[in-house]
């Protein structure tokens, strides 16, 4: 599963509107109206830094603070709009908590729903058939195939995000962490940790 999304881009074939999104940009740049590496630039930052990045926060923040976890548990949209964490594609939000009894995975089977607020641009192959309908069915071996081994005695809980509610997940706070401030707690968290299909390492990891 995790061996046909972003570091592989050219495993499949592009869908249609990503053909004509290419086919656009293309024409773009060749008319000098965009810049294609000032355009990859803002991708990758709406992709892999701005989104992520207050996901992370959230939850080292829910790591750290006992009374905002409760809050975050209670009501994941106000809470995270108390870190100033909101916008279209995150009006309501549930936070899940990964525990040593259940480890929880979101998927959207219709579509790719997601919270965009707090995770940025949907990964390729969060909207991909493949992880859409697999993760349902069999969803202990596709988190194998992502590296999250899971011990016999934890469950897992698939939450199919919808249009009316996207989730987030809370993994659990790695070993050794203790001594780590707010920011650096943060820097542990991945975007993928915060789907379910993996878990933050400790810093000696």
């Amino acid at each position: 599963m995790p061996h046909d999304h972003d570091d592989h881009p050219h495993s499949h074939l592009p869908t249609d509107p990503e053909l004509r999104v290419r086919a656009l940009e293309s024409l773009l740049v060749e008319k000098g109206l965009v810049d294609s590496a000032t355009l990859d630039a803002i991708i990758d930052t709406y992709e892999n830094k701005i989104g992520p990045r207050n996901g992370a926060r959230v939850v080292a923040r829910s790591w750290c603070d006992p009374a905002f976890r409760e809050r975050l548990l209670a009501d994941a949209t106000s809470a995270i709009a108390e870190l100033g964490f909101a916008g279209r594609q995150g009006e309501h939000m549930v936070a899940v908590e990964n525990t040593p009894a259940r480890h929880n995975l979101v998927v959207c089977t219709l579509c790719s729903c997601y919270p965009w607020p707090v995770l940025g641009i949907p990964p390729a192959w969060y909207k991909s058939d493949a992880y859409r309908s697999r993760a349902i069915r069999e969803a202990r071996k596709v988190l194998a195939e992502f590296g999250v081994e899971l011990l016999p005695e934890q469950s897992v809980r698939v939450w199919d995000s919808t249009a009316e509610v996207r989730y987030l997940v809370i993994p659990q706070r790695p070993e050794g962490t203790e001594n780590l401030s707010e920011d650096a707690l943060a820097e542990l968290v991945t975007r993928n940790s915060m789907i379910g299909t993996d878990i933050p390492k400790g810093p000696a990891s």
